[in-house]
Formats: structure tokens, C-alpha cells, sequence
């Protein structure tokens, strides 16, 4: 019975000066990962709404029919969201 104490300090002095949580650079991990969840679910909620504004539509949009079955990529889409996704980032970066 008194492994478990010991074993506890053993884990306590390991750890050393990091914490619980590790070191700032695993902080900053942790939040940029948090954020990436929460702007995909703030996308997910949004998306009846976001579907309205024609993305997925455009002009440049390749979409092929094929006999058994069809394929679609959504060219000009990925652009449009690429130049605007790079603008917010350059915006916030600047």
C-alpha cells in the first residue's frame, strides 16, 4: 500500500516545471486547435444559410454526367474561398 504515494511523487517530480498541461508551446497547440474546432462547427451550424449563397454554383464549376455515374469539383469555388480565406488571414496577420 505505500507504492502509491510514491509512485504519485515519483510522477510529481517528473513533470517537472511544465504543469499539468505541458509547455507553452502545447498551450498555443491547444488553442489553435480548440479555434479550428469551433470555426468548423460555426461552419457546420451555417451552412443551410451559406448553401443559399450559390457557392458550389458558379460559373467554372466542373461538373461531368457520365453514363454511370458523375463526377463534380467545384473549381471556381475553391478559388472564390481561397482568395477570401487569405484576405482574413492576411487582415488578422497584419
Amino acid at each position: 500500500m505505500g507504492a502509491a504515494p510514491q509512485a504519485a511523487r515519483i510522477f510529481r517530480s517528473r513533470r517537472g516545471a511544465e504543469g499539468l498541461y505541458g509547455s507553452p508551446r502545447n498551450n498555443a497547440m491547444q488553442r489553435a486547435l480548440i479555434v479550428l474546432g469551433l470555426a468548423i462547427a460555426a461552419v457546420g451550424l451555417a451552412w443551410p444559410w451559406l448553401g443559399k449563397l450559390g457557392l458550389g454554383r458558379l460559373p467554372g464549376d466542373i461538373y461531368v454526367r457520365g453514363e454511370h455515374g458523375s463526377f463534380y469539383f467545384p473549381l471556381a469555388t475553391c478559388i472564390l474561398l481561397s482568395v477570401a480565406l487569405s484576405l482574413v488571414l492576411w487582415l488578422i496577420n497584419r
